[in-house]
């Protein structure tokens, strides 16, 4: 199977990165080939972390966008076809839409016999409710919603969880998955070294290197990260 994740949230600081860096680090240690994309022009942070696997893209650019869905063309062998993880900026949704719409993205991913994901990355807020219920009035049946409630950002997802919102995701197939913290202090570590989560937990010299509970932590969570990715059509 290949799959085209957008990951998303639309609003900043829920943890969209964060989402497609261990997403990243799924497929690769999976040993699945994927290709990455990077819509955010400041802080380029997938591209830092995974510059082997991820280029930056010009969201309104009909022109970039189109690299996204060329990616499948491009490996037309079954064994070798690849997954994309497109790291989207917050308010990048407007031309988004517009580009799968005009392009009729939706049909052709199907006959292409690739999944497309939209990952709704959430925190406990309103406005996370309020995008769920535009992203899904503005794709309806077609695509696979996963909404992660992101216990990195937020502990209790009341809102979200009572929310039409979500039960009309729920309603069209879509499931809802809980990302785990990783303890801060490591976190932090990790993205002072500008190093993907294998180097970090493979490297034990420098300034941010982590130390062996902290590598055994990030091992851990990783653990429990991959148990939910399993569950899902990537």
């Amino acid at each position: 199977m290949s799959s085209l994740n957008f990951i998303g949230g639309e609003k900043g600081g829920v943890g969209k990165s964060v989402v497609s860096r261990v997403l990243a680090q799924y497929f690769i240690d999976k040993g699945r080939p994927f290709v990455g994309f990077d819509t955010d022009r400041s802080h380029t942070s997938f591209t830092r972390f995974y510059a082997d696997y991820a280029s930056p893209v010009i969201v309104d650019s009909y022109e970039g966008l189109d690299q996204i869905a060329t990616v499948f063309e491009d490996t037309p062998v079954v064994g070798e076809r690849k997954s994309v993880i497109v790291d989207l900026a917050a308010q990048t949704a407007a031309p988004l839409a517009r580009w799968v719409k005009d392009s009729d993205l939706l049909p052709l991913m199907g006959e292409m016999g690739v999944t497309v994901n939209f990952w709704h990355v959430a925190d406990a807020g309103k406005d996370s409710v309020d995008l769920l219920n535009r992203l899904v009035n503005t794709y309806s049946p077609g695509p696979n919603y996963i909404v992660v409630r992101n216990l990195g950002r937020s502990s209790d997802f009341t809102l979200l969880d009572e929310s039409s919102a979500l039960k009309k995701a729920l309603a069209m197939g879509g499931c809802v998955v809980t990302l785990p913290q990783l303890h801060e202090a490591s976190m932090r570590k990790i993205d002072r070294q500008n190093a993907s989560f294998w180097n970090a937990i493979n490297h034990k010299s420098g300034p941010d290197a982590l130390g062996m509970l902290e590598r055994q932590r990030v091992k851990t969570w990783l653990r429990g990260v991959y148990e939910v990715f399993d569950t899902l059509p990537l």
